[in-house]
């Protein structure tokens, strides 16, 4: 079973986790201060100005067996964002089978702009991103799921994406990815899904990404800064694509893989929280990145499904950093 946590919702209808005290509450009759339906179809969101949702997300993170009641509702959208470092050809793989449903998300094109920004995946901005997902049949009124064959890896980003552009609560990654929905007795299809064009209009960004002067500058601070990829390119021990090996000095190495469990699902909250309390980001301004921008973001939903403060996002990451020869680098263990 995925993380399922309480769905706290605010006035417009768009869910937190945590939320403040304040704001509506799931109670005990699965019905949602306001509104009569109960679950699945919880308060319609109404946001001004854009189309009513009809379904909502139970948090950030979903189960198989969540997605397998929903997957036919005309409310969600499923998207496949596999995609590695070793092989980021995913849409081969969504065309040996994928999710009944799902549409095919590029992370290399659709979900970043290469050449347009710092690093090897910098932001897509909100126009391309629109049309991206608009063109995919994804829009206002849709929540989405998202998974992938890496732990959440790369379906994290597209989860981060909707929250960067002001939708929250709109994109869950499948806890477990497509392995977890196989594993399960699920079967996979090869037709891709011909929806319509769709409306997404993204919203004010937050401030939650950070270049390398930035960064810079935090480590003069007392800010945590999480190097989530594996520990032996943290080391410096091997580069597979990057300019220079090691990582930014004063950088915590947290791989994004360490949230998960054997199972390759995400760790329970409470082991999350204690992970990245030992890291210090309970109280102190947190930074992730990683080699280009993916992966951070699986530290970043890690720290969501904690109950931790928001992190931040170093765009560029280490293809950026490694690719200035002014800026240092470290290699080895963490002091």
């Amino acid at each position: 079973m995925g993380f399922e946590p309480p769905i706290r919702w605010t006035g417009d209808g768009r869910g937190t986790f945590p939320p403040p005290a304040s704001r509506g509450v799931l109670d005990s009759t699965n019905s949602i201060d306001g509104c009569d339906t109960p679950r699945p179809l919880a308060c319609i969101t109404r946001v001004p100005g854009y189309h009513a949702r009809v379904l909502n997300l139970p948090g950030p993170l979903v189960s198989v067996d969540w997605l397998a009641r929903h997957r036919d509702d005309a409310g969600l959208r499923i998207a496949d964002v596999r995609w590695s470092l070793a092989d980021p050809a995913g849409r081969e793989r969504y065309d040996a089978g994928h999710i009944p449903g799902a549409v095919f998300l590029d992370a290399d094109r659709g979900l970043s702009s290469p050449g347009e920004g710092p690093g090897r995946h910098p932001i897509p901005s909100s126009d391309k991103l629109a049309r991206v997902l608009g063109d995919a049949g994804i829009g206002d009124e849709h929540v989405v799921v998202a998974y992938d064959d890496a732990g959440g890896s790369s379906a994290a980003r597209l989860w981060w994406l909707y929250r960067h552009f002001g939708h929250d609560g709109a994109c869950a990654v499948l806890d477990g990815g497509i392995d977890a929905w196989t594993g399960a007795g699920l079967a996979l299809e090869t037709d891709a899904p011909e929806y319509p064009a769709a409306t997404w209009t993204p919203r004010t960004p937050r401030e939650d990404t950070l270049d390398a002067d930035a960064v810079a500058a935090l480590l003069a601070t007392d800010a945590v800064v999480l190097d989530a990829r594996a520990g032996e390119r943290y080391r410096g021990e091997t580069e597979p694509i990057d300019a220079r090996p090691g990582h930014i000095p004063g950088a915590l190495s947290a791989p994004w893989t360490d949230n998960l469990g054997s199972d390759g699902r995400f760790l329970p909250p409470l082991a999350l929280r204690e992970r990245y309390a030992k890291l210090g980001a309970d109280e102190r301004t947190t930074v992730a990145y990683c080699g280009s921008g993916l992966t951070a973001t699986h530290d970043l939903l890690a720290m969501e499904l904690a109950g931790l403060p928001p992190g931040r996002l170093y765009e560029g990451s280490w293809s950026d950093w490694s690719s200035q020869p002014a800026r240092p680098a470290a290699t080895g263990e963490q002091l």
